[in-house]
């Protein structure tokens, strides 16, 4: 039975338009309460403390941040066509090759 993800946002608690620094800080704050070290009596701790790593990775990283707010979590899942590249390398390569064939002009 596979679990739905939370949206990254709410996972460290911040508005969609915060700052690099206001995700930085909130994940500090929350990666000390949940860690597994300072609640071993937590069974639940290391899944949240995984998750907040988890959002904090993209989050903070602007190409995967820009993937997450166009298309969520389905940018990186496997089999997902930006699951191994960024929004700028996928960019690249589709302006490298120009347009295709079956949008061009019909020959005369």
């Amino acid at each position: 039975m596979a679990t739905e993800k939370r949206d990254y946002y709410e996972v460290l608690g911040v508005e969609r338009n915060a700052t690099d620094e206001e995700v930085k800080r909130a994940y500090r704050k929350l990666a000390v309460k949940f860690h597994p070290d300072k609640n071993p009596d937590d069974p639940h701790a290391e899944e949240k403390f995984k998750e907040l790593g988890e959002a904090y990775d993209v989050l903070i990283d602007p190409d995967k941040r820009a993937a997450y707010d166009r298309f969520g979590h389905a940018a990186f899942t496997s089999g997902g066509a930006l699951a191994a590249a960024s929004p700028r390398a996928v960019s690249k390569a589709a302006t490298r090759a120009g347009p295709s064939p079956l949008c061009s002009a019909p020959a005369k």
